[in-house]
């Protein structure tokens, strides 16, 4: 159970990121920190236990983990409960989710809630809210939704409005932690709150966005005025390495892992050249420093080649619709390194290799099919990267085939 001298984090998703990254870091620096999910038998096991361990999975010794963290103070309400708006509106210092991009418009009228309650009461301390999602600009995102449930123009509303302004921010942030799916657990009817992880994290939120001061200061998180680097360098190098890795190895066998997949020195060519080719824009844009970014890269490497991990490439490259996105990891280095004229080959073959995910379980890639069917590949792949890249992307892809029959 939490402890109400302790900073109260409200956290939206007791899923695997919640529970296995974003919480324990909370605790870590100090704050209790209440879990709020849907899913009634992990908050049912969350508030009874009050604790959970988290299992460090390095990539040292298989099936055994570097570290065991037991994560305490920590409790759990169910996303209905009216109580919820209450320690919203009354308790909460911090705001966090996990949920899902998807997600942050459902969970927006009841945030909106609490904060109306919350400037009725005068609560004038200040309240942080920060949306740790896989997608660039998720808390302004849920801000968006958030002010779009709350009253409109009057004096009242105004003073709302201007009343948010003063007391809540909303940070951007960007996070970086491997978390699998869990095994399951022996017993069918027990809930199994642990969680583990790789050794590797990274929590980078935008300082100038917070109201200040924080109760404690998150100690394992970087404050940082220039989150749109951290976020690019992200999104460009490991999510962008993790998809290329996922397609090509899907590839080579549906039903092979990502430690497997970066195994196979061809993938692991090709992942690499992508992500060194999307370093060199991002060193030219960012002015990071190339021995620095070089490190990043070959410890993402090692990160893939966890053996611990097992994380399935299905699960990995699902959803490429959304991953072919024009700014996100595919098509957002390609971009970037054309503006510098700068090459590009290995994530043409990326995009490539996204194309060529023919996953009938993912409902996405059934929808990419029909297009490419419907359209015709070189339609569509001019459509995607524009006449400049298509001859590099139809080449990779007519390489590629179906299957990946020369690895």
């Amino acid at each position: 159970m939490s402890s109400s001298t302790e900073p109260l984090a409200i956290h939206f998703g007791a899923g695997n990121i919640g529970r296995g990254f974003i919480g324990p870091i909370l605790v870590e620096a100090g704050y209790s920190v209440l879990f709020t999910d849907v899913n009634k038998d992990v908050i049912r096991a969350i508030h009874s236990n009050g604790a959970y361990d988290v299992h460090i999975l390095d990539n040292k010794e298989v099936g055994k983990p570097l570290e065991d963290i037991n994560v305490t103070h920590v409790d759990g309400i169910l996303s209905t409960s009216p109580e919820l708006i209450d320690r919203l509106a009354e308790d909460a210092d911090i705001i966090t989710t996990a949920v899902g991009p998807f997600v942050l418009a459902k969970i927006a009228p009841t945030i909106a809630k609490a904060l109306q309650r919350r400037a009725e009461m005068g609560v004038r301390k200040p309240l942080n809210i920060i949306a740790c999602e896989n997608m660039v600009g998720a808390t302004k995102q849920l801000q968006e939704h958030i002010l779009g449930h709350l009253p409109g123009s009057s004096q009242s509303s105004s003073d709302l409005h201007d009343y948010i302004s003063e007391h809540v921010g909303f940070a951007n942030c960007s996070v970086d932690r491997i978390v699998p799916p869990q095994k399951a657990s022996s017993n069918s009817d027990a809930v199994d709150l642990d969680v583990a992880v790789e050794p590797f994290h990274e929590w980078v939120i935008e300082e100038t966005a917070l109201k200040q001061p924080l109760p404690v200061p998150i100690r394992d998180a970087k404050l940082t005025s220039q989150l749109t680097a951290y976020i690019e360098r992200k999104l460009y190098t490991l999510n962008c390495g993790h998809a290329i890795t996922a397609y090509l190895g899907f590839l080579q066998s549906k039903s092979s892992t990502v430690d497997v997949s970066i195994a196979n020195p061809r993938i692991r060519r090709v992942v690499e050249g992508a992500m060194k080719e999307s370093g060199a824009a991002l060193r030219r844009k960012h002015g990071f420093r190339e021995e620095d970014h070089a490190s990043y890269v070959q410890e993402i490497l090692t990160r893939f080649a966890n053996p611990n991990l097992k994380d399935d490439v299905a699960r990995v490259g699902r959803g490429p619709l959304r991953k072919l996105g024009p700014a996100d990891r595919l098509l957002g280095p390609i971009a970037m390194c054309r503006e510098f004229g700068l090459k590009r080959d290995s994530l043409l073959m990326g995009v490539a290799a996204a194309l060529r995910y023919n996953n009938p379980e993912d409902e996405e890639s059934v929808k990419l099919q029909g297009m490419i069917r419907e359209r015709g590949v070189e339609a569509y792949v001019e459509e995607l990267v524009g006449k400049e890249d298509m001859g590099g992307v139809l080449k990779a892809y007519k390489e590629l085939g179906p299957r990946l029959y020369l690895i």
